[in-house]
């Protein structure tokens, strides 16, 4: 089988199987702890949470770790609205980022209004979303708007699409933040590890399994200034903002496999490019009515969308998967249905047949040739 899903997760790195041992035997206390074992996961926890903040660009002590990149983005939401609670409790989101941050809007708006007997609708939680254009992109104009009305109190923008790979003008959508005072939460989950870290941010959001660490691993990223008040239990784990242990075995070898990649980063993304490219060219010659989407420049290096509109896309996966490839299709937050994809809805795109193909680093252009052999046959067989 050849992967080529490594939006949803790459690989495990061999970094990460060492570091993941490893912690196994010498991370197993609590970090907490005064004594000699829970001393030594301090330190692996310690020097973990810095392996990664230099990556990220921000001091160790603005790094958390929590059980998931979704995870990371509710607590991300949730805490820094109710930490600007005086100020508003107005959200603004793009209409294509993760069902992680649409998911936590959905359930903002419907909190209704602030307590304490206010119940004029202009204090009713809201949420304002901003359109993108036909390549995905947000519309930078429109983003800046919507932070400019009063009571707005976060904002949230990803720094690369999941599903079609184009990568969102942050810096022009944070300089807007900066001027109305409005902090961005960024969901990076696609470049961290893939691209140069954006440092347009005041909350950033990542998944360790994107980037060939372990499953059940997110970081949460908080820079000092940033009001945030968690609206859930805390204790005394990570900085009272996360509740319980975490996992430390598995944030020893996130932080192992993103150093690694971090390293590798660069010559690789610019190889995966050239195999995207390749995909991108070839793509519309496989069939009439392929259409590729995302922006064909400022792009993740790795991953390309295509529709097959002539086609069911459940089977297409299904039959690509018999001929030995592993692609995702519809919804890329949608494990057992393939359901309309909302950012193509919302790019005006055919959201019928679409394939996305992300490839996982080491990627081999023998793989990619083999792909574009394979998939006129399995078009044929399903028309």
């Amino acid at each position: 089988m050849t992967h080529f899903d490594a939006a949803s997760a790459e690989p495990p790195h061999p970094a990460a199987r060492a570091a993941l041992l490893a912690a196994l035997d010498e991370g197993w206390a609590d970090p907490a702890r005064l004594y000699r074992s829970g001393r030594r996961a301090r330190m692996l926890l310690d020097q973990s949470r810095a392996a990664v903040a230099e990556v990220l660009g921000c001091r160790a002590r603005e790094v958390l770790f929590t059980p998931s990149g979704t995870a990371a983005i509710h607590a991300g939401v949730a805490g820094v609205l109710a930490g600007r609670r005086r100020i508003g409790n107005r959200l603004v989101v793009s209409a294509v980022e993760h069902s992680a941050v649409l998911h936590a809007a959905e359930l903002h708006a419907a909190a209704g209004p602030h307590p304490a007997g206010m119940h004029n609708a202009a204090l009713e939680n809201t949420v304002a979303t901003v359109g993108v254009d036909r390549l995905g992109r947000v519309d930078v104009e429109a983003f800046a708007g919507e932070l400019r009305v009063p009571g707005t109190a976060l904002a949230c923008l990803q720094a690369a699409n999941h599903e079609v790979g184009t990568v969102q003008p942050l810096a022009p959508v944070f300089e807007a933040a900066v001027e109305a005072s409005v902090p961005l939460l960024v969901d990076a989950a696609q470049v961290v590890g893939r691209m140069p870290v954006p440092r347009e941010w005041s909350v950033l959001c990542a998944s360790s399994h994107k980037w060939g660490g372990p499953t059940g691993v997110g970081i949460l990223a908080v820079r000092k200034g940033t009001r945030f008040a968690p609206t859930w239990a805390v204790d005394e784990h990570e900085d009272g903002r996360v509740p319980g242990a975490v996992n430390l075995p598995g944030v020893v070898a996130a932080a192992a496999a993103l150093v690694a990649r971090e390293q590798e980063r660069e010559a690789e993304a610019v190889r995966l490019r050239t195999l995207t490219e390749r995909l991108r060219a070839a793509l519309p010659a496989v069939a009439d009515d392929i259409e590729v989407f995302g922006d064909p420049d400022d792009r993740l290096p790795n991953l390309v969308a295509f529709s097959c509109p002539a086609v069911n896309a459940e089977a297409l996966v299904l039959d690509l998967d018999e001929a030995g490839f592993e692609v995702s299709s519809g919804s890329a937050c949608t494990s057992d249905s393939v359901t309309p994809s909302h950012v193509l809805v919302a790019m005006g795109a055919a959201d019928r047949g679409n394939v996305r193909v992300s490839l996982p680093f080491g990627t081999a252009e023998e793989d990619v040739e083999r792909f574009l052999a394979v998939l006129p046959r399995v078009l044929e067989k399903l028309r």
